[in-house]
């Protein structure tokens, strides 16, 4: 499966609703809970998830800098930076993978044209009398 980045989701619910993110939040606001705010609660969810994984990151990279002794004291710090790591990566794929799962199931509806001419109806055709038996004078 493709990495799906809370950049990725935002651009495809854009697309689902016609309308930018930030837009979209605020109507979101207005209106009772629906798709819209699970899919912007998910979108929150993968977006932070993935800042979380940046911190843990960058974090990490300066407890392992090639400079810098680890001892024992730093041994639980790395370990807890990797957990954490981790987990952060697992709730960006659980968020990212749910997110484009309902985002791949829905479609977007047309929105309303006017409706389509119709023809005119027929203007009924004048009553023929029959002809009668009787003579005409």
């Amino acid at each position: 499966m493709p990495d799906f980045t809370s950049t990725e989701i935002t651009r495809r619910i854009e697309e689902l609703y016609g309308a930018p993110l930030a837009a979209l939040q605020a109507h979101a606001q207005e209106q009772p809970p629906g798709m819209l705010a699970a899919l912007l609660g998910m979108h929150d969810a993968l977006a932070l998830a993935e800042r979380s994984i940046t911190a843990h990151r960058d974090r990490l990279t300066q407890l392992l800098c090639a400079e810098r002794q680890i001892g024992a004291h730093e041994v639980s710090h790395v370990l807890d930076g990797a957990r954490r790591l981790a987990e952060a990566v697992a709730v960006r794929d659980t968020q990212a993978a749910s997110a484009h799962a309902v985002l791949h199931s829905l479609t977007r509806v047309p929105t309303p044209g006017p409706p389509p001419a119709t023809t005119a109806p027929t203007p009924p055709t004048p009553a023929v009398s029959a002809p009668s038996a009787t003579p005409s004078r």
